[in-house]
């Protein structure tokens, strides 16, 4: 079975800017980058300029969406610095769209052969096949994306043996970065299609074929036969997989849609449902960095290596500490995405912040909320048993008169000369606490997807669009709702619109937004999301990352719905996007 997915889906919507303010007083270079990795840049800054640590600082302000393409380090976030160091004044730079398409960064283009064993009932024994990966001019992550689309493969299903061989091509295309789901989507995609493909060989449901090959809960942790990038065994932590399926065919009534499907064909309509199911592998360390500080005014102050790209990182980081120190959210300033707030810190990417920086900051607000306790009993004569944190001051239990507020606290263990600190309290009221991530988080989810196709134009409408989802303990469900919306609305384009075009001498021929199509609301229909919650065991909030899943199993989903509608034609589609021109022409083919 062969699959061919074309670059698009693979560019952020807003362009890259850096503004860069050298400072001939202290000798210090202030960056302004719109970048998802402002340590990593000032690492590569650092070394590169051949300067202090000290004299480097990153900022990265609110980006408004990085999906990938801005974790990349760009050559004008070098060459304007230098710059501006030679020039001793500030510089700023804005790409307009067009170079933006030609010469940023893009993702998607694989080409895959699989051919699938399995056994009468229809379970998977093997897979083996080849994938060749564009990876345009030069390989900015290496062997990262291939990789991930390989191991993706996987999915929530029992593989008892897998073998592809990867071919990294370099072309005369733009180099080839990370976009949201990073591989992952490519991959997933083959072994979906390849369960369509055997449901329909043996005629077997297609929600059946895939509960006979699923991973059961009972089997967590599970190790795949898979080795990652570390040489360590890929092991799912934990998971529903047959229940999650179970829950999005309830939610999207599967079982009789078969009887509505028979109704539109008699009006000369053509709908169709498809399902889709996926894992993926979230919270990559190696660590984030988080500090908590409480001072003398008694406001609470959070840093974090974490960097914020829309996601409601500062929210979820302010909501956790909030939650440890029993004070409103909207109190708590968190900052992020700024090298000055901490020394070390790794950014926004694989669906990390939380599983990372989250836990971070949750044993940061702990060991301060401990701290406090610590320090009170001592200022009030009591044992800190009998003493609970609540509104901004630890308190006697039962007695609130009696309570030292947190900037009393603050102030008390900050020092005041010839004054002892309280017995058995080190000064300040703050901790610094670099989370490792042992292992890989993996979510997980089910999507629906209905769609109506015109045999007569190639145009797909999606109807209706359901995705439950598990990644873990959730932090902030409308957050959560948000990036899976988002994320499917991302994988919407990238199988139905998105397509970077090229001519044969390599020469870009999508520059703007009126040839790179983007979903809008005439494209993307009502997204229902059901939480499902199955705690990781390995780390102690329980969460995994959300931020990509919408997007991975996407493209499988529409186009299963897509065939499902054109099963009267006979229709097998391999390729992406799917554009109404090479749909039509499938139609065409069939009949």
């Amino acid at each position: 079975m062969r699959y061919r997915l074309h670059k698009g889906g693979g560019h952020s919507i807003e362009t890259r800017g850096i503004a860069v303010r050298p400072d001939p007083v202290d000798e210090t270079l202030t960056i302004y980058a719109n970048t998802q990795m402002p340590h990593r840049a000032k690492q590569i800054l650092v070394a590169a300029l051949g300067t202090a640590e000290s004299r480097i600082r990153v900022v990265a302000p609110d980006s408004g969406g990085g999906f990938g393409p801005k974790a990349a380090f760009h050559p004008e976030e070098l060459a304007l610095p230098a710059a501006a160091l030679v020039l001793g004044r500030p510089l700023k730079w804005i790409e307009d769209r067009r170079e933006n398409f030609v010469a940023a960064v893009g993702e998607r283009d694989q080409d895959w052969d699989m051919e699938a064993a399995l056994d009468a009932d229809g379970r998977l024994l093997a897979l083996r096949g080849r994938l060749c990966h564009d990876h345009g001019a030069c390989t900015p992550y290496g062997v990262a994306l291939a990789y991930n689309a390989g191991t993706n493969v996987v999915g929530p299903y029992v593989l008892p043996a897998y073998r592809l061989d990867i071919n990294w091509c370099l072309t005369n295309f733009v180099p080839c970065a990370p976009t949201r789901g990073a591989g992952r989507p490519q991959g997933m995609y083959v072994m979906e299609r390849l369960l369509d493909a055997i449901a329909a060989k043996l005629d077997v449901p297609r929600d059946e074929i895939r509960r006979r090959n699923m991973i059961e809960p009972s089997q967590m942790p599970y190790p795949t036969p898979i080795k990652q990038r570390d040489g360590s065994t890929m092991t799912y932590d934990s998971g529903d997989y047959p229940e999650c399926q179970r829950r999005a065919l309830q939610a999207a009534g599967w079982a009789d849609f078969p009887a509505r499907q028979a109704k539109a064909r008699r009006e000369g309509r053509y709908v169709g449902l498809g399902l889709a199911n996926y894992v993926e592998a979230t919270g990559r360390g190696p660590f984030e960095s988080a500090s908590l500080r409480i001072g003398a005014s008694g406001k609470v102050v959070v840093t974090t290596g974490a960097s914020a790209q829309g996601q409601g990182t500062k929210s979820m980081l302010a909501q956790l500490a909030a939650g440890v120190l029993n004070v409103p959210p909207d109190s708590i300033a968190v900052v992020a995405g700024d090298t000055a707030g901490t020394a070390m810190g790794f950014g926004a990417f694989a669906s990390r912040q939380a599983v990372t920086a989250g836990n971070a900051v949750h044993r940061a607000a702990i060991e301060v909320r401990d701290k406090a306790l610590k320090a009170a009993a001592e200022m009030l004569e009591a044992s800190e048993q009998d003493l609970e944190l609540k509104d901004g001051a630890v308190q006697v239990k039962g007695v609130p008169q009696l309570r030292k507020t947190l900037a009393q606290i603050a102030h008390a263990i900050g020092g005041v000369p010839g004054f002892a600190l309280p017995n058995g309290v080190t000064p300040g009221l703050a901790s610094s606490v670099d989370f490792p991530a042992p292992a890989l988080t993996y979510c997980n989810g089910a999507h629906i997807c209905e769609a109506e196709v015109d045999p007569e134009t190639g145009a797909v409408q999606l109807v209706n669009y359901v995705v439950v989802h598990d990644s873990g303990r959730i932090i902030n469900p409308m957050i959560v709702d948000g990036q899976v919306m988002g994320a499917v609305a991302h994988g919407i384009g990238a199988t139905l619109l998105e397509w970077m075009r090229f001519d044969g001498e390599g020469q870009p021929q999508t520059v703007t937004y009126g040839d790179y199509l983007l979903p809008s609301t005439d494209t993307v229909p009502r997204i229902e999301v059901v939480h499902m919650e199955t705690p990781t065991p390995l780390n102690p909030l329980g969460v995994k990352g959300a931020a990509e899943s919408g997007t991975i199993a996407a493209p499988a989903a529409i186009v299963s719905a897509v065939e499902d509608a054109l099963q009267p034609f006979g229709v097998r589609i391999r390729d992406l996007p799917l554009t109404p021109e090479r749909l039509l022409t499938l139609i065409r083919a069939a009949k």
